[in-house]
């Protein structure tokens, strides 16, 4: 059987090692559009030594998968300084440490007193019986306004670099809507599955935050899709951007903007959903439009080197998030150097800044130059660093990070209707369920797991 894969990122490529790894009799083929595989994947080392990610900064280890494929690969994973683990909210004119236990919540400045009483009162807070509802409805109802405006909207940006208001929390963040159901409170539901944890030998259990620790590759995450490119070989071809698909005889005929024709009996398409959608438009038309609607806002990261003499004013840590009430340019800095000390030559820092998303589009559209200046203005502002960066650059994704709106859920049960229509015709990607690379190489196993059943 000949399978065709659209789409070299992480989700193309993965999927192409699972099912190499589960089905060694399937003559593979993977189809990248542009001159480089990897998608959001994306290492670059400049001539100053600085290592800049421009898409992925890394993986959490707490997932099993990605591990096991790194493992499979040959690849050693790095975890992140340990005493990178601080990370912080700017609000209200300066940094504030984010709380990692419930007696530093209670004594942080990050939320006023009322604010942070009103977050001890979650469990007495019924259930949620909306459908679906906003990361920012769940936030106010469940943990008063002043949590949401401090915690969960810079959260949303630093996740999703989205808007909390138009977000899915079932779709988002699923194990928080899960915890809510079964045991009517989060707090309530941390204390019991921390107390299972422990009975079982499984160590504290889970905390407020996603659990595991930021990981990477000694010369940055590219390492893991060059390898598996290098794995692939031949199988990858770049360059091949697939305009249309036709279906004739039980085959899927792909045309290919170089006016290459080519044919297979099961297609996967790993490219991002509004890339999917003009393939689809000719064959599935309402599958096309419902996958167009997937949101993907603008986002600028910017990266700039400095002389370690130079900042006298760097705290430690892994950066700050800046809630929208601030009205920054920023969505956030990375102390990248401080996280993964490779990414920068000795004696020097790195620090990684993102611009636009869901709240500010617009500037992440403006030119480099400006995105730069807005970037510098942010951390006289937030770091009091007033040096001249020996380094800078800028990165705009037109189209960054999918969104799960209120009604993602609907979306993809509808698309999967649609797929009923089209055998042997399989999507995935981050579009659908987890942004994460974890997520995406999580479902390219399933998708290999369950392939002779599709």
């Amino acid at each position: 059987m000949n399978v065709i894969i659209v789409g070299a990122g992480i989700s193309g490529l993965a999927t192409a090692h699972a099912l190499r790894q589960k089905h060694p009799g399937l003559e593979l083929s993977v189809l990248e559009a542009s001159s480089r595989t990897g998608g959001k994947v994306w290492t670059e080392r400049t001539e100053e030594g600085y290592a800049c990610e421009w898409g992925v900064n890394g993986f959490l280890d707490n997932k099993p998968r990605t591990l096991g494929l790194a493992g499979a690969l040959g690849l050693k994973p790095v975890p992140g300084a340990a005493d990178a683990a601080r990370r912080y909210v700017y609000r209200g004119g300066r940094l504030h440490r984010l709380p990692e236990s419930p007696p530093a919540f209670l004594t942080s400045g990050l939320m006023s007193f009322p604010g942070r009483l009103r977050v001890l009162l979650e469990p007495f807070i019924g259930r949620g019986t909306a459908e679906d509802e906003s990361l920012a409805d769940f936030a106010r109802r469940r943990l008063g306004k002043e949590a949401l405006q401090a915690l969960i909207d810079p959260m949303a940006s630093g996740v999703f670099a989205g808007d909390p208001e138009r977000m899915s929390l079932q779709s988002c963040f699923p194990r928080i809507h899960e915890i809510e159901q079964q045991y009517g409170s989060l707090i309530r539901g941390m204390i019991r599955l921390q107390r299972e944890s422990r009975r079982s030998g499984k160590g504290p259990g889970p905390g407020p935050g996603p659990g595991g620790k930021l990981t990477s590759f000694q010369r940055g995450m590219s390492e893991l899709t060059d390898r598996l490119t290098r794995q692939l070989g031949s199988m990858v071809r770049t360059g091949a951007e697939v305009e249309s698909i036709a279906r004739e005889s039980g085959r899927y005929q792909l045309q290919l903007a170089d006016g290459t024709q080519l044919e297979a009996e099961r297609l996967v398409l790993a490219a991002p959903a509004w890339a999917q959608a003009n393939m689809l438009r000719e064959l599935a038309p309402e599958m096309s439009t419902l996958l167009e609607h997937i949101p993907y806002p603008p986002l600028a990261v910017a990266c700039l080197g400095y002389r370690s003499r130079d900042l006298t004013t760097m705290p430690d840590g892994f950066g700050y998030l800046v809630p929208s009430e601030e009205r920054g340019p920023v969505l956030g800095t990375i102390f990248d150097s401080n996280v993964f000390p490779s990414r920068a030559p000795e004696g020097r820092v790195l620090l990684r800044s993102m611009v636009g998303g869901s709240r500010a589009p617009e500037l992440a559209m403006r030119n480099p130059d400006q995105i730069l200046d807005s970037v510098r203005a942010g951390l006289r502002s937030v770091l009091g660093i007033h040096a001249e960066p020996e380094f800078g650059k800028v990165h705009v994704h037109h189209r960054a990070i999918p969104q799960y709106p209120v009604g993602h859920a609907a979306r993809l049960q509808a698309i999967d209707t649609e797929l009923q229509r089209h055998p042997g015709l399989l999507l995935t990607g981050n579009a659908f369920r987890g942004v994460s690379l974890n997520d995406c190489v999580a479902n390219a196993h399933a998708l290999a797991a369950n392939f002779s059943d599709i």
